[in-house]
């Protein structure tokens, strides 16, 4: 008898005839299925095909029967359907996925895989070794003053996009790929309005960027087991162009929604709520996902910079995704609804967010700068009530006094997106500030 190992066709391939690892299947709830008949022959992640149509990983094991999340709608599944093992055929990101939006399985609108390259991915691997990992790399240049300058990004590092909805985050997502000088760009939309995937694309982001461009897409309808496999597969992607020595920037929208498929999954199989619902597995698995992009190791020429954002539900950040991610990426960047509301994009709060490069992604000079411009932020935010109430007599506080002059020229560089070098955005801010 061949064992499941022996198994090399792809799913949807005609399977060998030596196949006999099959069940029947007990039960159908919400997203997932009971099989029997598969228990100690199908481990945790393994495939399950239901009735020759519906496939599925297994989630659960209690020594009776399997859990099987279906990447499908359960519509028309009945107990006593035929269930069978399927080999999975690893997936190979190559140049042909440049360009292209792909589903949780690979596959393009069509239903068709593109090439395949040399290099297979592995949807659940481990990150890499952290005693090995190199430190942050040089600072990149996005284009957009405010980050360019007061929140940093630098090679390997994973920021944190934080914002509620409508602020436009997916925007800032979009400039940022546009913007990239990586050489691979690898774009998760989980959990995105599908009507939003295709503006996204063509309007946003671009053809000229596609082109060193993956998408993938589980969109909102779809169901959470999809959505999970969808954001491994696009993380998988990155590190296997990461291990062909490419430099990968990975954008990925949004670590709220990979945390409620999460939940969705876990809870199917009984596991016990906890904070907001959420059980206490969905907490290791958003640092896991988080932990695998970052610097390559050493030796090594890859790296993943990732933008993970974070639709923070309420404009509440102690809320448990958002305190949760703040803890494990290297910043955060707070976009505000009050500021998005009286016009300046990208509306980046720039006294709550924080760029954990700094200062030694900066020069003494550069540092600063930085300070100064913080403190005017800080003085003007706090003295703006009295100001716009016509309270505050000018020459009271000399700082305020400044802050309430170099504003609008703040207010401007803040919004300025540009062709401008690093330096050149420095400039730019002292002479704002000085």
């Amino acid at each position: 008898m061949s064992t499941f190992s022996q198994l090399t066709a792809a799913f949807d391939d005609p399977l060998p005839s030596l196949v006999t690892y099959s069940g029947r299947v007990l039960s159908c709830a919400g997203q997932t299925v009971q099989v029997e008949g598969l228990c100690g022959k199908a481990g945790i992640g393994t495939s399950v095909l239901i009735n020759g149509r519906q496939r599925g990983d297994v989630i659960a094991d209690d020594g009776q029967s399997i859990t099987v999340a279906l990447y499908g709608s359960t519509q028309g599944l009945t107990s006593g359907m035929h269930a069978k093992l399927v080999p999975e055929k690893p997936l190979s990101p190559g140049p042909d996925w440049l360009g292209k939006v792909l589903d949780f399985d690979g596959r393009d609108a069509s239903g068709n895989r593109p090439r395949p390259g040399n290099i297979p991915a592995n949807i659940n691997a481990s990150p890499p070794p952290a005693g090995h990992r190199r430190t942050l790399g040089q600072r990149l240049c996005t284009g957009y003053s405010a980050i360019d300058t007061f929140l940093p990004i630098c090679r390997g590092q994973r920021v944190g996009l934080f914002a509620g909805s409508g602020v436009g985050k997916t925007s800032l997502l979009g400039g940022l790929a546009k913007g990239s000088n990586a050489d691979i760009t690898v774009i998760a939309l989980i959990g995105e309005r599908g009507r939003e995937v295709r503006a996204f694309v063509d309007e946003i982001v671009g053809s000229e960027a596609m082109r060193n461009t993956v998408v993938f897409a589980a969109t909102s309808d779809q169901p959470p087991a999809a959505k999970l496999r969808a954001a491994r597969l696009a993380m998988a992607t990155a590190e296997s162009f990461r291990d062909q020595g490419k430099h990968v920037l990975f954008l990925f929208d949004s670590l709220t929604r990979f945390a409620q498929a999460h939940r969705e999954v876990a809870l199917s199989v009984g596991e016990t709520p906890a904070l907001r619902a959420f059980p206490p597995s969905t907490f290791p698995a958003l640092a896991q996902l988080c932990e695998r992009a970052g610097p390559g190791t050493e030796g090594t020429h890859g790296d993943i910079t990732a933008v993970f954002s974070v639709l923070v539900q309420g404009s509440d950040m102690e809320e448990p995704i958002s305190d949760t991610v703040r803890g494990i990426l290297d910043g955060h960047v707070i976009l505000d609804r009050a500021i998005a509301e009286g016009g300046r994009y990208p509306a980046i709060d720039i006294g709550r967010s924080i760029s954990r490069s700094l200062p030694a992604a900066a020069s003494d000079e550069q540092n600063a700068v930085l300070s100064r411009a913080r403190s005017l932020i800080r003085r003007y935010e706090d003295g703006r009530l009295m100001v716009q109430s016509g309270l505050y007599a000018a020459g009271t506080d000399p700082l305020l006094d400044q802050a309430v002059m170099c504003q609008p020229k703040l207010d401007t560089f803040l919004q300025t997106r540009s062709e401008a070098t690093i330096e050149e955005s420095f400039d730019a801010l002292k002479a704002v500030v000085a």
